[in-house]
């Protein structure tokens, strides 16, 4: 037997048996009880989910109002001229590419003030263009003049790019590197057309003070447009995104604004001058530059056709603007409007035309960003044309300036320009705000330069149109004159006083001798206008008064209840002839012919001419007296300038007129002191026979008999 069957028995046997004993009748063990399982607490309900929020999206402040503005219209030429070229120029960069604006700046990390490289082609101008720290905070702009402007606050943003690209220095430039300073009317081949560019509306704004139009020799011109308080800058009138024109707001003082266009309608108060000489004065001011507008382009015609020998023409739409007229009809046909038809017969004197032409029309909103400048380039360039012409544009009933209170280009508040700011002692008088800030606080300070006065100087702007309440003057020689508590015409007082009087004169002089020449003593200047202080004439004192004499006092026409106001329109300043003059004088056209006193008080035999002819004899008789005692008494001729300070001179070459060779007269003795100072007092109020006459021929009279003159023919009233 093999031993696997043997292994194979064994194991069932094993079998068997463990089946028997599973077979046995023997109970199995209980198993005991299981615990029960502990009840578990009851779950919780779920919360229930919150609706979970739209996928944050970022709004940009203001998109919608930038999508819709020419700074973000990506098919503008302004944004695609540079597309074939596949990059915008450096020359260009700076206001048509937003990182060229940032590189110009240094906002890229670059130097400032510069660009040296091309930048990409954009479709606009994007947000941080404009908001970025270095854009945010610029300090100052510079011109294309040169000129640098401080203070300009976050609208600086704006200014560097509208400001243009020329300016009447750059014109100047090409004339002289053409070799035409000293011929103007030659025509070059090295002259081109120089454009301000577009939208140059900072330049404009501020006028004179960057020279953003071609600006005349001797010629003065308005600064710095001012507005009323919160309307001085870009964005106080422009939506900075939108650019539209915050009309609504311009409605509030300009109740018959509703619209851009009706902006065009409005004029100042103190702009009643008749511009471009149409004898329309109501018209609002963007009608008058449009009619000199059309005056310039007539003279520039005629000029081009008679001196440069080639007719011209001009298209607003089409580059380079000036072309040749081929049929000579005065219009830029189609065919013509090519640039290989540009204008090209320049002279300086054509070319200084037709940049401050292209100037006024390049910006849109001139009339309301700075009327009287554009209006100064225009009349000016018609005025220099006309020299040349042989039949000039008629510009005789043209007004180039307003009235006095509102001349912004004369001495009067152009004095201080390259000072900053009108001096304490001046600031009253000679800006806008001096006035209000005098009566308000009873002191003086130094204001800001204006272009003449403004609405506020006189009327208290809160409670418009009522003016300031002055109950009294107190003139220069510490003496107080009114004319009656509250009367407006008051506020005249405050200014047309002189600054200087009896007193002041008295107080130079000193102890000195009548005819001792002394070398601390100098002119003592009575001022312009003082027309209040001779009204008032001895309760005041403005003119030399001398001892032992006596002298009328306040004008018969104060004591009629007349005053400033009566006679003199307070914004034209022109005397209400008809109106009122003429209820007492009547028939009287001429003013000058009035006189109320009988008489021959300059010895002519002619008693009825006006009492202005009286006293011009007498100023002339009093001009000589002085020029006979400066050199019999005191040593040294004179000469005399109505126009130039300071107005006596050292007549070198004893002509008896002020050369410019010629410096200040020093041989002044007290009598010379008094004569002059009198002599200049009736020159400079040109009104003198109406505002006092008697009393001014009383000073007159009186100066010549100090003088030693022969005053048997005068008499003195």
């Amino acid at each position: 037997m093999s031993k696997k069957l043997i292994a194979f028995g064994i194991l069932f046997v094993l079998l068997a048996v463990g089946l028997t004993a599973c077979q046995s009748s023997e109970p199995c063990p209980e198993c005991p009880e299981a615990e029960p399982c502990p009840e578990l607490p009851a779950a919780e309900p779920c919360p229930e989910c919150e609706v979970c929020p739209e996928p944050l999206v970022a709004e940009v402040p203001f998109e919608a109002q930038w999508a819709a503005s020419g700074h973000a219209d990506a098919t503008a030429e302004a944004f695609r001229h540079w597309d074939e070229d596949g990059a915008v120029e450096a020359d260009c960069a700076t206001c048509h590419s937003p990182t060229g604006y940032q590189d110009f700046l240094g906002a890229d990390g670059s130097a400032a003030g510069a660009i040296d490289n091309t930048h990409a082609v954009s479709n606009g101008l994007t947000c941080v263009t404009c908001h970025n720290d270095v854009a945010t905070t610029l300090a100052s702009v510079r011109f294309p003049s040169g000129v640098e402007v401080s203070g300009v606050g976050e609208t600086g943003r704006c200014m560097v790019c509208h400001q243009g690209r020329a300016s009447g220095v750059g014109v100047e430039t090409a004339i002289s590197d053409a070799g035409l300073s000293e011929s103007r009317d030659t025509v070059s081949a090295d002259l081109r057309f120089v454009n301000i560019h577009y939208y140059a509306a900072a330049a404009t704004l501020y006028g004179g003070e960057v020279n953003g139009g071609y600006q005349y020799t001797g010629m003065d011109y308005e600064g710095k447009n001012s507005h009323v308080e919160g309307f001085e800058s870009c964005t106080d009138c422009h939506n900075s995104h939108t650019l539209e024109v915050k009309v609504e707001l311009c409605a509030e003082c300009h109740t018959d604004v509703d619209s851009p266009e009706s902006l065009r309608d409005i004029r100042m108060s103190g702009s009643l001058s008749d511009y471009d000489g149409d004898d329309n004065v109501a018209e609002g001011i963007a009608s008058e530059i449009s009619g000199l507008q059309a005056m310039l382009m007539t003279a520039m015609q005629a000029y081009s056709t008679e001196v440069a020998g080639s007719a011209l023409a001009y298209s607003e739409t089409a580059y380079p603007y000036f072309f040749n007229d081929l049929n000579a009809n005065g219009t830029v046909d189609e065919d013509e409007a090519v640039r290989e038809n540009g204008f090209a017969s320049w002279t300086a004197r054509l070319l200084q035309a037709a940049y401050n032409y292209q100037t006024s029309l390049k910006d849109t909103g001139a009339f309301a960003h700075n009327p009287k400048y554009i209006i100064q380039l225009l009349h000016d360039s018609i005025a220099d044309l006309n020299t040349a012409l042989a039949s000039p544009v008629d510009l005789t009933a043209a007004s180039r300036n307003d009235a006095g209170h509102f001349d912004g280009s004369a001495e009067a508040f152009r004095h201080w320009d390259e000072d900053g700011e009108v001096e304490v002692a001046c600031a009253r008088c000679h800006s806008a705000d001096g006035l209000p800030t005098y009566l308000a606080n009873g002191v003086n300070i130094a204001t800001e330069i204006s272009n003449g006065f403004a609405c506020s100087t006189c009327h208290d702007v809160e409670n418009f149109p009522a003016l300031y309440t002055a109950n009294e003057a107190t003139f220069p020689s510490g003496a107080k004159a009114s004319f009656g508590e509250g009367n407006p015409a008051n506020l005249c007082l405050s200014c047309h006083q002189g600054r200087a009087s009896t007193v002041s004169v008295n107080r130079a002089i000193g102890e000195l001798g009548d005819d001792e020449v002394s070398e601390s003593l100098r002119f003592n200047n009575p001022h312009y206008f003082a027309a209040g202080a001779t009204m008032f004439g001895t309760d005041v004192r403005g003119a030399y008064e001398y001892d032992g004499e006596t002298y009328i006092g306040v004008s018969p026409h104060v004591a009629l209840g007349a005053t400033c106001a009566t006679c003199h329109d307070p914004h034209a300043l022109t005397v209400n002839t008809s109106e009122y003059c003429s209820v007492c004088h009547a028939g009287v056209d001429d003013i000058t012919a009035i006189r109320v006193t009988e008489g021959d008080f300059d010895g002519d035999t002619d008693s009825t001419e006006g009492l202005a002819a009286e006293i011009a004899t007498l100023e002339d008789a009093l001009l000589v007296a002085i020029q006979d005692y400066a050199l019999n008494t005191a040593g040294a001729p004179l000469g005399y300038d109505a126009h130039t300070y300071p107005y006596f001179f050292g007549d070198a070459d004893a002509d008896g007129i002020y050369d410019t060779d010629e410096g200040a007269y020093t041989s002044w003795t007290p009598s010379l002191i008094r004569a002059a100072y009198n002599y200049q007092w009736v020159q400079k109020d040109p009104g003198a026979y109406a505002h006092n006459g008697l009393y001014i021929i009383q000073v007159l009279y009186d100066s010549l008999a100090d003088l030693g003159a022969d005053v048997t023919a005068f008499t003195r009233p």
